[in-house]
Protein backbone atom coordinates (compact mmCIF):
# COMPACT_ATOMS: atom_id res chain seq x y z
CA UNK A 1 0.00 0.00 0.00
CA UNK A 2 2.76 2.44 0.78
CA UNK A 3 4.22 1.86 -2.72
CA UNK A 4 1.14 2.61 -4.33
CA UNK A 5 0.35 5.86 -2.00
CA UNK A 6 4.27 7.16 -3.19
CA UNK A 7 3.30 6.51 -6.88
CA UNK A 8 0.02 8.42 -6.32
CA UNK A 9 1.96 10.91 -5.09
CA UNK A 10 5.22 11.00 -7.67
CA UNK A 11 3.59 10.03 -11.11
CA UNK A 12 0.73 12.44 -11.26
CA UNK A 13 3.57 15.30 -9.75
CA UNK A 14 5.81 14.46 -12.59
CA UNK A 15 3.42 15.24 -15.08
CA UNK A 16 2.39 18.04 -14.07
CA UNK A 17 5.88 19.30 -13.30
CA UNK A 18 6.55 18.81 -17.22
CA UNK A 19 3.55 20.99 -17.81
CA UNK A 20 4.80 23.44 -15.79
CA UNK A 21 8.13 23.43 -17.04
CA UNK A 22 6.72 23.70 -21.01
CA UNK A 23 5.05 26.83 -20.04
CA UNK A 24 7.47 28.30 -17.71
CA UNK A 25 9.72 28.37 -20.83
CA UNK A 26 7.58 28.99 -23.39
CA UNK A 27 7.44 32.67 -21.65
CA UNK A 28 11.24 32.22 -20.76
CA UNK A 29 14.59 31.87 -22.75
CA UNK A 30 16.74 30.12 -19.92
CA UNK A 31 19.55 32.47 -21.66
CA UNK A 32 18.47 35.50 -20.74
CA UNK A 33 18.15 34.05 -17.03
CA UNK A 34 20.26 36.01 -14.61
CA UNK A 35 21.81 34.83 -10.89
CA UNK A 36 22.64 37.62 -8.61
CA UNK A 37 23.34 39.83 -11.64
CA UNK A 38 25.27 37.19 -13.26
CA UNK A 39 24.45 35.43 -16.58
CA UNK A 40 24.28 31.52 -16.33
CA UNK A 41 26.84 29.36 -17.45
CA UNK A 42 24.73 26.61 -18.40
CA UNK A 43 23.41 25.47 -21.83
CA UNK A 44 19.50 25.72 -22.29
CA UNK A 45 19.40 21.71 -21.69
CA UNK A 46 20.73 22.03 -18.34
CA UNK A 47 18.74 25.17 -16.92
CA UNK A 48 15.82 23.06 -18.18
CA UNK A 49 16.89 19.86 -16.76
CA UNK A 50 17.82 21.80 -13.44
CA UNK A 51 14.36 23.87 -13.53
CA UNK A 52 12.63 20.74 -13.70
CA UNK A 53 13.24 19.54 -10.23
CA UNK A 54 12.28 22.16 -7.91
CA UNK A 55 8.69 22.00 -10.14
CA UNK A 56 8.89 18.26 -9.61
CA UNK A 57 9.26 18.65 -5.79
CA UNK A 58 6.35 21.48 -5.72
CA UNK A 59 3.92 19.35 -7.00
CA UNK A 60 5.13 16.22 -5.30
CA UNK A 61 4.16 18.56 -2.08
CA UNK A 62 1.04 19.54 -3.42
CA UNK A 63 0.25 16.18 -4.05
CA UNK A 64 1.06 14.13 -0.77
CA UNK A 65 -0.83 17.50 0.90
CA UNK A 66 -3.75 15.90 -0.86
CA UNK A 67 -3.09 12.55 -0.19
CA UNK A 68 -2.63 13.29 3.41
CA UNK A 69 -5.99 14.99 3.65
CA UNK A 70 -7.75 11.89 2.18
CA UNK A 71 -6.88 9.59 5.15
CA UNK A 72 -9.14 8.65 7.86
CA UNK A 73 -8.16 9.95 11.40
CA UNK A 74 -7.71 6.35 11.90
CA UNK A 75 -5.12 5.72 9.20
CA UNK A 76 -3.69 9.02 10.68
CA UNK A 77 -3.45 7.91 14.60
CA UNK A 78 -3.25 4.26 13.69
Amino acid sequence: MRTQRWMWIAWPSFLVAGLIEVLAFAFVDPQDLHWFGHELELSRQAIYTLAFFPFWAMTMLSSALTTLLALSSEEVNG
